[in-house]
């Protein structure tokens, strides 16, 4: 069963932005469903970071609705979403890198052992959940004690990633996750990814490199100035066009035609 005959688990309808007298969202819709890697890509100021924020809580629409499973839902915080199952990696990752992996993995979320009055963290049941949930996604560490800091960065985003799935997310949304990756560590990460999309989850993949959203994507829809300029599925769309899209190359295409074919 592919994930198109899933309904979404979460959708966005006719979402507006304002910012005073700024519109940073101009009625955009978007939906993700289960095993699906959805790609939002476009350029620097299209409006990708300030969707995805009301998509996981942090701002509240203007305008427009958003259903999760099918019904209604407001977003009052951040916590909100994630108590639905909304995860969101952002490109800072909200890790501490002087502390180990372990506790960046259960930031919050400690296993707590007793001893009458007294509770303590499980750091058996921590180190073990950990080494295993990393291993599950291809990163065999060293020592759940070893330093964030002393990870390369797509091993980091794999351990925040680990974490929103070990946790119960039903949909992650990744920030620009290979941004500021080299040629390995991106197709780990990518990689990654693709684990992630197998286990069901719903994957919202930001990005605004083409080639990257081709790797894993199922459907790609193209952010510009706060619109939205249509999705596509894979083998719908070529990498060109993508890129044309997120250019603007509608826009230029039509300049051509009223300049005569010179611009």
């Amino acid at each position: 069963m592919s994930s198109f005959d899933h309904d979404p688990i979460v959708e966005m309808r006719n979402i507006e932005k304002h910012f005073g007298p700024v519109i940073a969202l101009n009625g955009v819709s978007f939906d993700i469903r289960p095993g699906e890697c959805h790609c939002l890509l476009g350029d620097n100021g299209a409006g990708k970071s300030t969707f995805i924020k009301t998509m996981a809580g942090v701002h509240k629409p203007t305008r427009g609705d958003i259903f999760f499973e099918g019904r209604a839902m407001r977003f009052d915080s951040p916590r909100d979403a994630m108590e639905a199952g909304i995860a969101t990696v952002y490109q800072d990752l909200a890790m501490i890198p002087l502390m180990s992996v372990t506790r960046n993995f259960w930031m919050g979320r400690e296993p707590i052992k007793r001893f009458g009055p007294l509770k303590f963290m499980d750091f058996k049941t921590a180190n073990d959940v950990t080494m295993e949930e990393m291993r599950k996604m291809g990163i065999n560490l060293r020592s759940p004690d070893q330093a964030v800091g002393t990870l390369s960065g797509g091993e980091r985003q794999t351990v925040a990633i680990a974490r929103a799935v070990y946790f119960g997310a039903k949909v992650l949304i990744l920030d620009e996750p290979t941004s500021a990756l080299g040629v390995r560590q991106t197709a780990n990460v990518l990689s990654t990814i693709d684990k992630v999309r197998k286990a069901g989850i719903g994957v919202v993949f930001i990005t605004h490199n083409v080639r990257h959203a081709m790797a894993v994507g199922d459907r790609f829809t193209v952010l510009n100035r706060g619109k939205t300029l249509g999705t596509a599925q894979r083998g719908q769309i070529t990498p060109e066009e993508l890129q044309d899209l997120m250019a603007g190359g509608q826009e230029l295409v039509a300049l051509e035609g009223s300049l005569g074919g010179t611009v």
